[in-house]
This record gives C-alpha cells, structure tokens and sequence, in this order.
C-alpha cells in the first residue's frame, strides 16, 4: 500500500511491541454513523462507535440490539436438497425406521449429532450416533463406517458435519440399498457424493447465502423444515417438541466452530446464551461445574472453558464421549463423563506444551536472519495427531503468518492441520497442492484446513506453499494493524460500561470485541501468573486503577517489557471483561497490544 493513502496511525503508533500499526477501525463516514446512532437512539458515544464500527446503522440499530430467530431465520426450503431431506428424515420417523448419525470429532460434529438424537428421540426411533476415531479412521465416512452401521440396522444414515466429498463411503451404502443424506456446510467443488440428498450451503449452486453457517446451525434448519413436514402429515406429537430448548447446543457449535457471528449465526447465540443459562442440557450443566464456569455463561466460557474440554475426547481419548455427553439426561452419568473430559483436557494440555515447543524450534530454523517463510511447515515423529490443530493455531499467533503442525507415523506418514490469517484463503491452497500431487488428501476452509502428506514429500510442499503465498502473505503482513474502536481511561473502565458494550456483543468470529486503548497509563505492577500469562495493574493520571492480565504472553516480546517495565508508561489496547470471584463482579482489561507512551 502506498504510504500517501495509509489510513493515520491512532496515538502515532506506527510499531508497537507486537510491531502492529494501530488505526482508528471508523473512517469519517464511520463516526458520522456513530455519531447518528447515538443521537437517535440515546446510547453512548463509545458504544455507538463500536456498533457503527460493525456495520450497524441508526436505522438497524434497534433490531440488532434485539435480534429476533423470527427476522433473521431464513425459509429452510431456501437451501438446495433441504425438502428433500426433510420429507426423508420424516419417513424414517413416520415408519419408525433406525436412523444412524455420522458426525465428525469437534464440538460442531458433537452438538450437531446430539442436536439429531435429542429430536429423534422425542419420536422415540432408534438410533445411534457414530464418531470416527481421528487417528484410526480420519475426517469423515470411510466404507467400513458404513457396513458397521449398516449392519447395526440403519435404515437411513445422516452425515452432519461432513459427507459433502465422501464418494467412497456415501457410494457404499448406495451400493448396500441404504438412503444417506448429508447436512454438512465445508467447502465443495462441483462434483457431488451419490446420497439422497445433499444440504451444503456452501456447494456452488446452493443460492440461500447461508454460507456462514456451522454444522449445527445448518441441522437446526433441518430440523425446523422436518418438523413442518410432520406437521404437514398431520403429526400432533410435534406440538411437544420446542425446538428452541436445543439452542444451546447450537450456540455452542456457533461460538466453537469460529464462523462470523452475523445474521442468523448472532441471533443463534443471543438466543442460546438464554437457554444455556437455564441449565436444561445435564451433559453441559456438568461441563460448567468442572471448568469452573462463574457467572452468567458468556462465548468465552462456550469457546475457551467448554469446547476445549468436548474436543478433547475426540483429540487424544474417546471421540465419540463429546456427543453422548450432550444426549444424556441422567445427570449422574453426565458427571462422569465430564469429569473423564477435564481430565483428558489437562492431558492434552501437557501434550500440547510439549509439542508446541518442538514446533516452535523447528519455525525458528527456519527464519535465520531473514524474515522468515510466508507459511511455517512443521513436522515431528511422536506428536498426536489430535494436537497439532492447536499447535498450528498457537504457530499462527507467534509468528504472524500462517501455519502447519504434522504429526508423523513411524512409517513417515503424515497427518496435519494448519491455521491462517485474515485475507488468505489456505483451504485452496490445500486443495490445489493435492492436485499437483504433493499431498495425498486434504481441504478445509479459508481459515483452516487438513492435510495429509508423506515426509519425502515435506520439502516440495514447503515450496509450493512459499511460491502461492509468499507476495499475498507478504503484503497482508505489511499492512497488518490493529484496529482501534475508541480509549479511555481507568477510571472510565466501569461494570456500567461493561454492560453496555456487552449489549452490542455477543462478540466473535466477523464481529469482534471491541478494541479499546489506555492511553498513557502507568504499569504499577506485572508479574507471571499461571504457565505464562502476566497480571498487570494500570494507573490512569487520577491514581485511578485497573486490572489487566495478558495471556500467553510472558515469554514474548511484549511481555518481557512489561516484567521490565514497572513504574513505565504504557499505551495499552484490549478488550473488557468481567471478572466474577466470590459473588462480586470486577471489570478486567484483557491486553492485547501494547506501546511505549512517548
């Protein structure tokens, strides 16, 4: 970008520790709408900079602040196969036909199936939920699924979460005499799996725009246009169903799956937030009781506390412990299997400090006295194969630029996850080095992917990766920044505030938290706190104080400032939070950035 046209640096920081540039997130057009907002609907200056920064208009602003499932909710005859699949789903309850449930190992694939089971169990049908083993079996359907279930009695097999390229498998059952229909939302090229029906909003003649959705969200809509069918054929006993007590799971799916908290997706967590709160499902009410959820439940707790611990079955345990959990109503039983999960996520925990470090060593190789790789390529024999998303992601946020973790067999295979940044689409990427041959499967989304990949083959691939993405990466590195929605002081950061921000939430993935600056504030104390995290206190000009706390961040550069830096004077962005302990409520600045105050 030519330094003439760069937008103006907030507080002239061109370099922070983090060595981002920061800049006001509204352009002038911006604050004019913020500023309208404000007059028109009486909200704060602050609050309606951060709602115009999103988007949000003087006109919208009143149905954002209250989404409604009614607004935003799309006909789900909009989506392409969804009639079809819902007048099948409906004849397998109608005949009282054995339905099983192929689901994938995430907190997605274990709240969609969960979501299918609760429904078919209110109609009292058979069935079974199946998840693959990630190590034995891999992503998605693979024949000998298909014959197991077949065998089990199905008499029609739903895919939630994938299926959308599984030819092999879905042409199996096909070859068996079994119906399958796949509800799945990953990307898709134009050749399609032989199934009854194939709900993807992503494949390319699918019109809806509901490209956004997880898996969950997608299967709410299933649901939904099954249960008009059944109305449609005169079943009573949906009148007893309410569909909207399982938008729990589907706010959990939303939040963990990381997909743009827009549209029908915030509306899915405004309204699901509400129904977590109510503790109705044992299987999450006892999740909160082990990860210490305090206070009301919030997308951190569903993102860093709860989903965390779901997948950490299908990582290095039990892959199918997630998705039972959420089908029980025994809460006894819950208990014990969310005991057995926090106890695998301390496990995995362990696991991924251990191969993060490898990882981390073998990236610094890498760079020498350069700048480094455009995309990091590691590899190590022993690693898990259920660890290295993580890894992958923890690479990303160290070394600003995408990432890959491949955990290798003895015999030199390999089985990888890689994670990107903002504006670089890495699930193409996969797909076109499995098309020239230098991986042997792989896919995903813009923001992630899987691959898998031989040894002998890692040094081809690193080149192809090098020559898609270096000039892309190059200049979304450049211009990296962080965008600043407005500043104040400690004094300024109250509950009140707090909840006014948390008003225009829930914040994610395509509307994020806001971003706010401490200017000039003095660092009064710092210290290490957990593994690696560092505890601040900020002082505004007043005397008046804060609390801060930087993740992850005692070993970087930024945090070794801070430990250095006490009695010093700091720009300091990041987001407000609530900090619940023993019944009070204390608001908590979560740093993120940092500069020295000139």
């Amino acid at each position: 970008m030519d330094a003439s046209n760069r937008e103006p640096t907030f507080l002239d920081v061109e370099a922070s520790l983090l060595d981002q540039r920061w800049v006001q997130r509204l352009d002038p057009a911006g604050l004019n709408r913020a500023l309208a907002i404000a007059q028109s609907h009486g909200i704060s200056d602050l609050v309606s900079r951060v709602l115009a920064g999103r988007g949000v208009t003087a006109e919208t602003a009143e149905s954002f602040l209250a989404p409604t499932l009614r607004e935003l909710m799309p006909d789900p005859s909009s989506l392409q196969d969804m009639e079809i699949a819902a007048a099948r789903l409906a004849d397998a309850i109608d005949s009282g036909q054995r339905v099983a449930i192929f689901g994938d190992y995430d907190v997605d694939g274990a709240a969609s199936s969960a979501l299918v089971k609760r429904f078919l169990d209110h109609f009292g049908l058979k069935s079974e939920i199946y998840i693959p083993d990630r190590v034995f079996e891999g992503y998605g359907p693979n024949p000998a699924a298909m014959d197991t279930l077949i065998d089990n009695g199905a008499g029609l097999i739903l895919t939630v979460d994938c299926g959308s390229t599984s030819t092999a498998a879905l042409g199996h059952a096909h070859e068996r005499g079994v119906d399958v229909v796949v509800a799945d939302h990953h990307q898709i090229g134009s050749e399609h799996p032989p199934c009854v029906a194939l709900v993807n909003p992503n494949r390319e003649d699918d019109l809806s725009g509901q490209g956004h959705l997880c898996a969950a969200g997608l299967v709410f809509l299933l649901l939904v246009a099954t249960q008009r069918e059944l109305r449609k054929r005169g079943n009573d006993r949906t009148a007893l169903l309410d569909l909207m007590t399982m938008l729990d799971l589907v706010a959990l799916a939303t939040v963990c799956d990381v997909v743009p908290l827009i549209g029908l997706n915030r509306a899915y967590v405004v309204k699901g937030l509400l129904a977590v709160r109510h503790m109705g499902n044992p299987g999450l009410a006892a999740l909160m009781r082990v990860a210490g959820v305090d206070g009301p439940v919030t997308p951190y707790h569903l993102g860093f506390l709860i989903g965390p611990r779901i997948n950490a079955g299908g990582r290095i345990g039990d892959a199918a412990l997630g998705s039972r959990l959420l089908t029980l109503s025994d809460a006894m039983q819950a208990q014990e299997i969310a005991d057995t999960l926090n106890r695998l996520n301390a496990e995995r925990q362990a696991m991924e400090r251990s191969i993060l470090a490898e990882a981390e060593a073998e990236a610094l190789s890498e760079f020498g006295t350069g700048e480094g790789p455009a995309v990091i390529v590691t590899a190590g024999e022993g690693w898990h194969p259920g660890i290295v998303g993580i890894v992958a992601a923890r690479l990303k946020e160290k070394f600003r630029r995408p990432a890959f973790a491949i955990a290798l067999d003895p015999s030199g295979q390999g089985t990888g996850s890689g994670r990107s940044i903002s504006g670089f689409d890495m699930g193409r990427m996969v797909r076109d080095a499995v098309s020239d041959g230098l991986a042997t499967k792989g896919g995903g989304h813009a923001m992630a992917a899987g691959l898998s990949v031989g040894r002998a083959q890692l040094g081809a691939l690193r080149a192809f990766f090098e020559e898609r993405a270096a000039t892309v990466v190059g200049t979304l590195r450049a211009n990296q920044s962080l965008k600043i929605d407005g500043a104040l002081a400690a004094s300024g950061a109250t509950l009140e505030l707090m909840d006014q921000i948390e008003k225009a939430g829930p914040y994610g993935a395509g509307h994020p938290q806001p971003v706010l600056v401490l200017p000039d504030h003095q660092l009064t104390d710092a210290r290490v706190v957990g593994s690696d995290h560092v505890k601040l206190r900020l002082a505004d000009a007043t005397g008046k104080q804060v609390d801060a706390i930087a993740f992850r961040a005692a070993e970087t550069p930024m945090g070794a400032a801070f430990l250095d830096g006490r009695g010093q004077r700091f720009h300091f962005a990041g987001m407000l939070s609530v900090n619940h302990w023993q019944g009070s409520r204390r608001v908590q600045v979560r740093i993120i950035d940092a500069a020295r105050a000139q």
